[in-house]
């Protein structure tokens, strides 16, 4: 239903000219967002597809391979730096978290350097389901992302949209 003139209303400092332009404009199919949005759809129902014959949902592998990742570089890996790393909120971490140990794919014990932290770590079952399952979404990656060319750049470019480094930390935020 196209917009009436008398109910534009300056928004966000937009003239009634720019908005009524905006508006008229305005196409789902050049939205980086909308794109971004429907990329993001599609990437989840590939990996959701190759994870389930794995046995495990997307939120369990990114937990698992996050607390593998971690845990190869040396470190001891606590719950809310798996939590972050990962990208997911405490209490839905610690939920995935939980299945994840009662699967025998991961334990949860006390910190070495802080008793109020839990350590994390992978057991022998874990690590061999998380090596295969980082294989199959790596090669499922190349076939996705092979019909684009430049992955390199575009890894880079959402690596800064994301705010993640090469090591998927969060970056610093820049003020």
């Amino acid at each position: 239903m196209p917009v009436r003139e008398d109910e534009i209303e300056e928004v966000d400092g937009l003239s009634d000219t720019a908005l009524r332009e905006a508006i008229r404009t305005h196409s789902a199919g050049n939205s980086l967002g909308f794109m971004l949005w429907h990329a993001s759809l599609r990437w989840q129902r590939t990996m959701d597809a190759v994870l389930s014959t794995l046995g495990l949902t997307h939120a369990q592998f990114h937990m698992l391979a996050t607390v593998w990742w971690l845990s190869r570089e040396g470190a001891v890996p606590n719950q809310r730096h798996v939590a972050e790393h990962a990208g997911m909120g405490e209490v839905m971490a610690s939920q995935v978290l939980r299945s994840l140990q009662k699967n025998e794919l991961i334990v949860r014990s006390t910190h070495p350097d802080d008793a109020r932290a839990m350590a994390l770590s992978v057991t022998a079952r874990g690590k061999e389901l998380a090596e295969r399952a980082v294989a199959a979404v790596d090669e499922v990656e190349r076939e996705f992302f092979d019909q684009v060319d430049g992955t390199d750049d575009l890894l880079e470019k959402l690596r800064l949209l994301a705010g993640r480094t090469a090591a998927g930390d969060a970056q610093e935020r820049r003020s």
